[in-house]
């Protein structure tokens, strides 16, 4: 990506996309790409087994549900789903989250299927 003298509204890049469950790229760092997402109803149970994961809540609540418990996070909270650890992200309502990790990583993981989404895809 080219060097621009230019902030990120995230806000603004948050408008430019409806669709759930389909993280867009806004931003690089070294080999991690910073993704908005917006997230409604249940995901799938899935691990990275190769990376962290980070949910930076935005707008909204959700709960990442795991096999032995869940957290639940609000605007202006985060977590960091450890590498290789089965998790399920739900939202009752509309919850918009930043996620931040390496490039390459399928926003479902080790699990695919009909809410696998298209990767690197920017806005």
């Amino acid at each position: 990506m080219d060097y621009q003298n230019q902030a990120i509204n995230i806000n603004n890049k948050l408008s430019k996309f409806n669709e759930y469950w389909s993280p867009k790229v806004i931003s690089e760092m070294n080999d991690y790409q910073f993704k908005l997402a917006k997230l409604l109803g249940d995901f799938v149970w899935h691990s990275h087994n190769d990376t962290d994961e980070v949910f930076f809540v935005i707008e909204g609540e959700m709960k990442i549900e795991f096999r032995d418990g869940e957290v639940t996070l609000s605007k202006g909270e985060m977590y960091v789903v450890p590498k290789g650890v089965e998790h399920k992200p739900f939202a009752e309502k509309e919850c918009q989250v930043m996620l931040v990790e390496p490039k390459g990583v399928v926003n479902t993981g080790d699990h695919q299927g009909e809410l696998t989404a298209e990767n690197d895809v920017w806005i």
